[in-house]
């Protein structure tokens, strides 16, 4: 008697080389692109007029696209049914008035003084010659944000600017007191409202009011980002902008948001879309005001940049703890999934700080001596 052939069996595609090659054949565009922009990189490396633009405009696509997460995330994902075109032009209308009062009020500085101190000196200097790291940083952080991995903006692309490791250790400084900041705080508002919350949420009706209030929370929001994280644009460009370059900085950027909600996040949405009923335009409301209300506190007590991202992450973070400890089901695999991916998040964000360390260190050689230094 015949022995029956094995059943046949796919590929075990969590290996890691195998997911590698899954994303070089699905991503060949995007990867064109990037070796096209590594390859323009190393020729205007010299040229020190097309190596500022070439570094700002991949700086205003990468820095746009990765922290639509945090800013924006909430507001596409808990407004899928409004056309991409009017979410747009709300956002950009915002953001074009946020730039031009910096510009006017700052005069020419479009970061509310977070490259540019009063005094006129910068801790983040415009530098006379670009290095080939400073250009390829907006590169990188495009490859981690197609990834999905909401790393920090501010750490990636400001760090290789830095003078000194001092200019790096007040933004880590700040951006951890954030973290863990939103993480308490968001625990403690889901922890204690989360019956309120299930009670009077758990209807998918909602008052049209939620719809004018959510707007406003998100306007704000997005407006007080514009504030923290705009230097991340603007750093490749002089700390005083001309009109010339101040219309070519602000018309980028509002095109870039036009091609983001045409693509309602791309890639990186999947990290919020992914979180519990985040698509309630109340329960996005409530994750936004809880951010807004620490970006504001954040923003006066100091002009030192921090990363928006590691806030973001705090808020979520705490509240998908605080609602897999707060539901009454059985069993811990609620808690466990709220875990991992809690975990998840935090890891990848420690890989963009490591990442924008390396890259610091190998764009400026006063920090490789620091950090050498240091260790040694």
């Amino acid at each position: 008697m015949a022995k029956k052939g094995k059943k046949f069996q796919r590929s075990d595609r969590s290996r890691p080389y195998l997911n590698i090659l899954d994303f070089m054949v699905q991503e060949k565009a995007f990867l064109a692109i990037v070796i096209v922009g590594i390859i323009m990189a190393g020729i205007f490396t010299g040229n020190k007029t097309a190596a500022m633009w070439l570094g700002f405009f991949f700086a205003a696509y990468a820095t746009v696209a990765n922290d639509s997460i945090q800013s924006l995330g909430t507001f596409i994902e808990s407004n899928k049914a409004k056309r991409w075109w009017i979410l747009w032009l709300y956002v950009g209308a915002i953001f074009l008035g946020v730039v031009s009062f910096s510009w006017f009020y700052f005069d020419g500085d479009v970061t509310f003084q977070r490259l540019l101190k009063p005094d006129g000196t910068s801790p983040y200097p415009h530098p006379e010659t670009f290095s080939f790291f400073q250009i390829i940083a907006p590169l990188v952080l495009l490859i981690l944000t197609r990834l999905k991995m909401p790393v920090s903006t501010t750490f990636l692309i400001l760090s290789v600017f830095s003078a000194d490791t001092s200019g790096i250790t007040s933004v880590v400084w700040k951006s951890w007191s954030g973290y863990i900041m939103a993480f308490i705080l968001s625990f403690l508002v889901w922890y204690f409202s989360y019956n309120f919350i299930r009670k009077y949420f758990k209807s998918r009706k909602f008052n049209n009011s939620w719809t004018a209030v959510q707007w406003l929370v998100s306007g704000t929001l997005w407006g007080v980002w514009v504030m923290q994280d705009g230097a991340n644009i603007a750093v490749f460009l002089p700390r005083s902008l001309d009109a010339f370059q101040f219309i070519i900085f602000a018309l980028t950027i509002f095109g870039g948001l036009g091609l983001l909600f045409y693509l309602r996040g791309d890639k990186i949405q999947e990290v919020v879309s992914e979180k519990s009923r985040i698509s309630d335009i109340r329960a996005a409301t409530l994750v936004d005001l809880t951010y807004v209300i620490l970006l504001i506190y954040k923003l006066f007590i100091s002009t030192v940049p921090m990363s928006t991202t590691w806030v973001f992450l705090g808020i979520i973070g705490g509240r998908e703890i605080a609602i897999s400890l707060a539901r009454n089901k059985k069993g811990k695999k609620h808690r466990k999934k709220a875990g991992k991916m809690i975990f998840k998040d935090f890891a990848y964000a420690m890989i963009g700080l490591f990442v924008s360390v390396g890259l610091a260190a190998a764009a400026n050689k006063s920090i490789r001596d620091q950090i050498f230094d240091a260790i040694f």
